[in-house]
């Protein structure tokens, strides 16, 4: 079956590869991190070798167990899902329980200096979900909550992966293969790698020696804090299926989250060369402070990281017999890297098995289909350059949430602004086509109305 497509395919296209190179009945895959991206791959991986009468060995490194609270179990995410990547999951068989998320999060609150606005999702499948990447916060001792990360990795477990609970200490060429060293065993060969370690590990370094094109991607910090509030302050204060974003005038920053989880709160703030100070600042903010329940004190967190996030994709993150996923390779700017790491994977998985393990193979098949994501996020860093100097502009702001307000009582479709500022903050569309509507002139009359209205008439 799997010989008769790559015939078909191959007979589809001319320009295909004459150095393809196959994957063999019983070959050895190495994958290196089992979050979100490595979990994924290896399911799609055995699921599709499964169809095609395939038999292959799947082996994931990683040594974070996601059954355990705080930093130990953790990859460091505000974790913020779409509906739409919940249900696309579900339709490759992954379901995610209620322990796992905190689905129909369909409001939020704009938070501006210049005031808020409610709004509720424009459409019902644009709804987002919280997960924790652990087991939850430092100090959480009855968790009602499942790692996210945890249940993928078992889910590719069920198909058939095996986990080695160990870092990787070297990666190196043998012929016809790769040779990966564990910290704590004998280096194994494999007749393919896929690496989805991310960028807050050191595993990218080991491929510099190799003779691969592969640059990792650039980075910035981002800062999140778990905070401890009770489910009846959280749900009389901020609603349990609500989530608060704040566009505020402060330095490098572009928006921040707040996002209740239960007994808890994640508060994460995102934006380009971003340090304590400003993470401080915003913290002491007198808007964030009033979102807050009573007696919260930003001082008082259980739990804290500044994780590095992606702000540019990486360089040729594919060679012979290697690719590289996730976080390692591209995400999307700001936001939806889950949903990133999920279309990442089934298409690096699909290129695999359908079309070949060479480097032709990778770029023709996975990459031109990843790197898309990278002129998305283009898009977005322009879309953020315009609105960033609106944030210095009270009338700007001003305009911005009266024509928020006035369009609660529209039909979705008329929902202009709400929508943009809807999927600039939730991931549930791309930067372009959030460029697109920005620029549509029937957005701009509303606005430019609103704007007249707050510059020469009143801001109450």
């Amino acid at each position: 079956m799997r010989l008769l497509y790559r015939l078909q395919t191959n007979s589809k296209n001319s320009s295909a590869s004459t150095t393809s190179i196959s994957l063999e009945e019983g070959a050895n895959v190495a994958v290196i991190g089992g979050g979100p991206a490595g979990s994924l791959f290896s399911y799609f991986l055995l699921d599709l070798a499964n169809k095609v009468d395939l038999n292959l060995q799947v082996d994931i490194y990683e040594p974070r167990d996601f059954s355990l609270v705080g930093p130990p179990g953790c990859n460091m995410c505000a974790g913020i899902i779409s509906e739409s990547l919940i249900q696309m999951l579900a339709v490759e068989g992954i379901n995610l329980p209620s322990s796992v998320v905190q689905r129909g999060m369909d409001t939020y609150v704009l938070h501006t200096d210049a005031g808020k606005a409610f709004l509720e999702t424009p459409q019902l499948e644009k709804r987002i979900g919280a997960v924790f990447r652990g087991a939850g916060p430092l100090g959480m001792k009855h968790s009602e909550w499942t790692s996210f990360d945890g249940f993928l990795l078992d889910q590719a477990i069920r198909k058939g992966a095996h986990v080695i609970r160990s870092r990787i200490d070297d990666v190196s060429r043998v012929e016809a293969g790769v040779l990966v060293k564990p910290r704590n065993g004998p280096a194994l060969s494999y007749d393919f790698l896929a690496v989805a370690a991310g960028v807050n590990t050191r595993a990218l370094k080991l491929f510099k020696p190799l003779e691969t094109h592969f640059q990792e991607p650039g980075v910035t910090r981002t800062y999140v804090r778990e905070y401890f509030a009770g489910r009846e302050n959280i749900e009389a204060y901020l609603g349990q299926h609500t989530i608060h974003f704040f566009l505020l005038d402060l330095p490098n920053l572009d928006f921040a989250a707040v996002i209740p989880k239960g007994n808890y709160i994640t508060v994460c703030i995102l934006g380009k060369d971003l340090n304590d100070e400003v993470f401080e600042k915003f913290l002491n903010n007198s808007v964030v402070k009033d979102c807050m329940p009573p007696g919260w004190q930003p001082e008082q967190f259980v739990c804290h990281c500044a994780p590095r996030i992606n702000i540019t994709g990486a360089v040729h993150p594919f060679a012979d017999r290697m690719v590289f996923l996730g976080d390692s390779a591209i995400s999307r700017l700001y936001k939806d890297g889950i949903g990133a790491a999920y279309r990442a994977a089934k298409y690096a998985a699909t290129t695999v098995v359908f079309h070949g393990i060479s480097q032709q193979d990778l770029e023709a098949h996975y990459w031109q289909m990843v790197k898309s994501m990278e002129f998305d996020n283009r898009v977005g860093k322009l879309i953020f350059k315009i609105v960033s100097p609106m944030k210095t502009l009270e009338f700007a702001m001003h305009g911005i949430v009266r024509m928020v307000l006035s369009e609660q009582s529209k039909l979705p479709d008329q929902r202009r602004m709400s929508k943009i500022m809807w999927d600039m903050f939730t991931g549930s569309a791309p930067y372009r086509d959030i460029f697109y509507r920005f620029f549509h002139p029937a957005f701009w009359s509303q606005f430019f109305w609103y704007l007249s209205y707050s510059l020469f008439i009143g801001r109450s």
